[in-house]
């Protein structure tokens, strides 16, 4: 639909713009060059486009880093990821990173109101994370969570550079304009004890069924892994195979209150059926080969890599093997869009 703009209603718009108010109308309003004024969207854009970063590149850049920067307690040792269509972020909710410490080395104490995983690419026994006094291992493909406003350092009480990939709702914090920061004033907090595992915390993604638990912010890797393996068998979901959800068993809801994390099993030969969410997707690769045709964009992916499918883009997986397994790790923004109601998912075939 249109409306005539007429000399009449440009003189009323400038009597409200001397108030700092404005018709909605002008926003459909023909431009000076006589073009048609915009009209109102049927469905959302997609903020971003799909990019995938390949672990051949950015480990060199990793060791780059710990040479660049030989100490990190002035500065986290991350390497942010940035979606070649937005200013800043790797998707319009979430900031992904891949951060590196040094052997015997800290990463100091403090605290802010975004939230983060850490969901671990090369660690050992020797690596933790202090989350409020409490030290949580971080092992190979381990995921230890830091809560907002929770108290975090980083020990590397090893011999080797450790990585781990950090994923953080910055840009929702950052557009909302709720960002508190604070440093503890030394390097590490108090360590109250030590856990050696962390319960898995998983349930299917397709079953609502949930059981109560305590809150804890580690979910080992073994238990995750074996949790996947025990529903050999089950046929998952179409278009992302076995797909479980890392349950907050504090709260039995998502992960984290901005953050939702799940790890996906594609069995070999697996070819999803496509479909698309108002939700945006960040994926790192655990193991195997595959494809994700996100668009008109198709991402070939191995372990380590990471990718990023946005908002309200259709993509489906493939696992390019025929006899070995695919996992993925993921980190999504469906606990904002469900907690609003603007959560939507559409189907294809």
């Amino acid at each position: 639909m249109s409306f005539e703009y007429t000399d009449e209603l440009k003189l009323f718009d400038a009597e409200l713009a001397e108030l700092d108010v404005y018709g909605q109308w002008t926003l459909m309003a023909p431009s000076e060059d006589g073009k048609p004024g915009a009209e109102l969207p049927s469905e959302p854009s997609a903020a971003g486009v799909p990019k995938i970063w390949k672990w051949d590149d950015l480990f060199p850049m990793i060791r780059k880093a710990c040479e660049a920067l030989p100490e990190s307690f002035t500065a986290r040792r991350a390497l942010a990821f940035k979606n070649p269509a937005l200013p800043r972020s790797v998707a319009q909710t979430l900031q992904m990173s891949v951060q590196a410490i040094r052997p015997h080395e800290i990463a100091w104490s403090h605290r802010h109101t975004i939230a983060a995983i850490r969901f671990v690419i090369d660690g050992n026994s020797n690596l933790y994370t202090v989350v409020d006094g409490t030290a949580y291992a971080m092992e190979d493909h381990d995921l230890v969570l830091t809560p907002s406003w929770s108290w975090h350092d980083h020990h590397n009480d090893s011999d080797d550079i450790v990585v781990w990939l950090d994923v953080l709702d910055v840009p929702l914090v950052g557009s909302l304009h709720q960002g508190f920061y604070e440093e503890l004033g030394e390097s590490t907090q108090p360590i109250q004890n030590r856990p050696d595992t962390g319960n898995p915390g998983l349930r299917p993604a397709w079953n609502d069924e949930v059981t109560p638990g305590q809150a804890n912010c580690r979910y080992s890797w073994s238990e995750t892994e074996a949790m996947l393996r025990s529903l050999d068998g089950i046929h998952g979901s179409d278009h992302d195979g076995i797909i479980l959800d890392y349950v907050n068993r504090a709260t039995q809801g998502p992960t984290l209150p901005t953050l939702n994390c799940q790890i996906q099993r594609l069995e070999p030969g697996f070819s999803g059926q496509p479909h698309r969410h108002t939700s945006s997707v960040v994926y790192f690769v655990v193991r195997g080969e595959g494809v994700t045709e996100a668009g008109e964009t198709k991402m070939h992916w191995s372990a380590k890599d990471c990718f990023v499918v946005p908002n309200w883009t259709w993509h489906r997986h493939v696992n390019s093997s025929a006899s070995e397994d695919a996992i993925l790790f993921t980190v999504n923004d469906t606990p904002v869009l469900r907690s609003t109601g603007h959560y939507r998912e559409e189907l294809g075939s």
